[in-house]
């Protein structure tokens, strides 16, 4: 009887397991079939699975359809976290905070004017409003799956206006996140409402700041200390692990899912295992994104683009035409030359990965129409295939509209490029001024935090107890105690300070700065106290925290140096075991770096430097060989390249062009058909005349084999001279191909 209980459970199990299995499987097929055929054309894979997605859907008869539309939004969902989660590795804040103002001021222009262009098209055919809204929050994100693969086709990754664009698409990435959560507060309340906003934007930086110094001072730590136990397997298990914990705590807070997949990922990527870890993710990444990209197609109704080709054909040329002429503006603004600025803005002209996530929270929040995903699906399919040709024609374009420009214009933007790629030199006052912005916002965060989660967690634990509130507030002031020394006391930037010092024009500014800081550390004790204990028992308590602190600045100095120096090591960790990049930014020569890999099958593997002439021939510099874990700057000209060495050479557009030809005309061609070969040890007699009276090295010229040893009248000859003449009746021992062996036996 239990038996059978059990076994009608497990089908129970299996029948709400089915729909789910089986549109998976469905869908994996289908993914399938569009790899093959689309490596076969050498086409983008993303459309392969749009497509394929697309015919497998419910709107067609003559293929397999899914049973369940539910199934493949929970798989699409799923798909999601893991894609952003990916985008994560390969963004980083660090990544963020490095990003020139060049591609800042590109992607920032683009976006200002592709959203409120697609707002005003939307309304102008008669769209709802947050139709309108999220049209123009669609077509403001340019796809980087779509823009590598096509810079990868196209063998341009060298040339200097790749760095502009990779830059503007990390802007992007963020932008993104943050339209996620404003869209999302749009969508609830229905009316944009300015406060409402406000209060998102300042709730998502508290909460990526949080994150992010959280995450940076302990996941770093715990790879560290964890090194010598951590397997590929148990890294990819804690990494995904991190990944889901983070999407629970963003969808606890009222973030989406997506959002808390991509910090994560961001974390990991500024740890020494990231590289590993995004080589360790990519099956999970490369199998989620498939089935993420089939489940949008199936979810596009193709009388629906019937209906809508007008709005499509529109939206299509809007993105083309609009996003490369906004972002060739803003490169153009940025201080880039005209050729620089029309390469950016035409590689940057389509739509992807994150226009699809924008549209899918449309659809699940039911603020937007059904017609705006497939639209925005479509619209991406086309601009795919645009997107290669823009990028291979964008530099014959930029001469052309270079020679039909007035020569006076091409001469104010040279200028105005030269100018702006001067460096500009940075006053002594906004120096001590960002620092002490800087100081002030981070730490503000930091004790705002800690405060409450002690008010969330530490205070219900103890409350039961007799001195409750006081045991809890005492933690709490320990834990903040560091934080509010640096907020309040800590001396920045102390050089700078005192050369302002001796301006007195400067001295009731300065003055004033730590009055500010002072004003907000004492806001600080006296809220955290407040919260535990009634205002006259915190004001009290106050007078004692300002007195512990006048006396014990020491410790707390040291303590909160020791905070700094762990988060900064892990901070800095993995770019400490990089070369040093300054001189990546060579401006405004032409000049810039760029990397390449010395391939097994090179011809100019073994050789030196000095034989090689890089330098004398084409111009091109080498920085230095990566080789492994080591690094060799500046190498001599007795260094040799080996297989796999990572080199990063600096030169031109055109001197990386024409050093990526050499290295591919040095590349050496596998055979189109390779026959395998398998060595055997045969006994062979002499009995063919062709072979008596020859020597061994006759008979090895006509049968490709090496005689190891002869038997002659019952003597034993090993390793015979090739001179050594063969006779009647010899038996051979031969090394050699088994095919060749046995036709020789055969005609024996």
């Amino acid at each position: 009887m239990p038996h059978m209980i059990a076994l009608s459970a497990a089908a129970e199990t299996t029948h709400h397991l089915q729909p789910l299995i089986s549109d998976l499987g469905l869908i994996l097929m289908t993914a399938g079939i569009a790899v093959l055929l689309f490596r076969r054309l050498k086409q983008p894979l993303v459309l392969g699975y749009l497509i394929a997605g697309f015919l497998a859907g419910n709107h067609f008869d003559f293929f397999p359809s899914i049973t369940d539309m539910k199934s493949v939004e929970v798989w699409a969902e799923i798909g999601v976290i893991f894609l952003l989660f990916s985008l994560g590795l390969e963004f980083s804040f660090k990544k963020l905070m490095k990003v020139g103002g060049t591609s800042s001021v590109t992607a920032i222009t683009q976006i200002m004017f592709m959203t409120i262009i697609g707002y005003c098209v939307g309304q102008w055919m008669g769209w709802g409003k947050m139709d309108s809204i999220f049209l123009g929050a669609t077509l403001s994100i340019s796809s980087t799956t779509i823009i590598i693969r096509a810079f990868d086709e196209l063998g341009v990754k060298g040339k200097k206006f790749v760095g502009i664009v990779f830059g503007a698409l990390i802007v992007e990435d963020i932008v993104a996140i943050l339209m996620l959560v404003l869209l999302s507060t749009i969508a609830v309340s229905d009316q944009v409402s300015g406060t409402a906003l406000l209060q998102s934007v300042l709730k998502l930086i508290f909460f990526l700041i949080i994150w992010f110094l959280g995450g940076i001072f302990i996941i770093p730590t715990i790879f560290k200390k964890a090194k010598h136990l951590l397997t590929d397997e148990m890294l990819l298990i804690i990494s995904l692990a991190l990944c889901l914990m983070m999407v629970i705590f963003a969808s606890n807070v009222g973030f989406s899912p997506a959002l808390g997949a991509f910090i994560m990922g961001s974390i990991i990527a500024e740890t020494t295992m990231a590289e590993k870890i995004e080589h360790l993710i990519q099956p999970v990444k490369d199998f989620f994104g498939a089935v993420f990209f089939v489940s949008v197609g199936m979810l596009i109704n193709p009388v629906t683009l019937v209906n809508y080709a007008l709005p499509v054909a529109i939206i299509t040329l809007l993105t083309i035409f609009g996003k490369a002429f906004s972002s060739s503006i803003g490169a153009l603004i940025s201080g880039q030359p005209l050729k620089q600025s029309v390469q950016t803005g035409m590689s940057l002209a389509q739509i992807g990965e994150f226009s699809f996530i924008i549209a899918t929270l449309g659809m699940t929040l039911k603020v937007t129409s059904d017609f705006l995903y497939p639209i925005i699906v479509a619209v991406s399919a086309i601009t795919t295939f645009t997107t290669p040709f823009l990028i291979k024609y964008s530099e014959r374009f930029a001469f052309f509209l270079e020679s039909k420009m007035p020569k006076k214009w091409v001469k104010n933007i040279n200028r105005y490029s030269v100018n702006a790629q001067a460096i500009k030199s940075v006053s002594t006052w906004q120096i001590v001024l960002r620092s002490s912005i800087t100081q002030i916002i981070l730490h503000t965060i930091i004790i705002t935090a800690i405060i409450l989660l002690s008010s969330k967690f530490v205070a219900p634990l103890v409350a039961d107890t007799r001195f409750g509130n006081t045991l809890a507030a005492l933690l709490t002031l320990v834990a903040i105690a560091p934080f509010l020394w640096a907020l309040s006391l800590r001396r920045v930037k102390v050089d700078e300070v005192e050369a302002l010092w001796e301006e007195r024009k400067y001295r009731g500014a300065l003055l004033m700065l730590i009055l500010i800081r002072m004003s907000l550390g004492l806001f600080f004790v006296g809220f955290l106290l407040n919260i535990f204990f009634s205002p006259l028992v915190a004001f009290v308590a106050l007078i004692i925290a300002i007195g512990a602190y006048q006396i014990f600045p020491k410790k707390l100095n040291e303590q909160y140096h020791k905070i700094e120096n762990h988060f900064l090591k892990n901070f800095n960790d993995r770019e400490n075991k990089k070369i040093d990049r300054r001189y990546a930014n060579l401006m405004p020569w032409d000049g810039h770096m760029s990397f390449f890999e010395i391939k097994k099958e090179s011809n100019l593997v073994g050789q030196t430097l000095q034989e090689l002439k890089i330098r004398e021939q084409l111009g091109i510099n080498i920085a230095y060989i990566k080789r492994g874990e080591v690094t060799i700057p500046i190498p001599t000209k007795t260094e040799r390249l080996f297989p796999g060495d990572e080199i990063c050479v600096i030169g031109t557009d055109a001197q990386i062009a024409e050093f990526t030809k050499f290295l591919t005309q040095n590349e050496t061609e596998p055979p189109a058909k390779v026959e395998e070969t398998d060595i055997v040890l045969r006994q062979l007699e002499v009995s063919q005349d062709e072979f008596i009276q020859k020597s061994i090295g006759q008979f090895r010229a006509k049968t490709d084999g090496m005689v190891v040893g002869i038997e002659r009248n019952g003597n034993r000859i090993l390793n015979p001279e090739s001179s050594l003449i063969l006779e009647k009746n010899d038996i051979l021992w031969v090394v050699g191909d088994k095919k060749k062996m046995n036709a020789l036996l055969a005609a024996k």
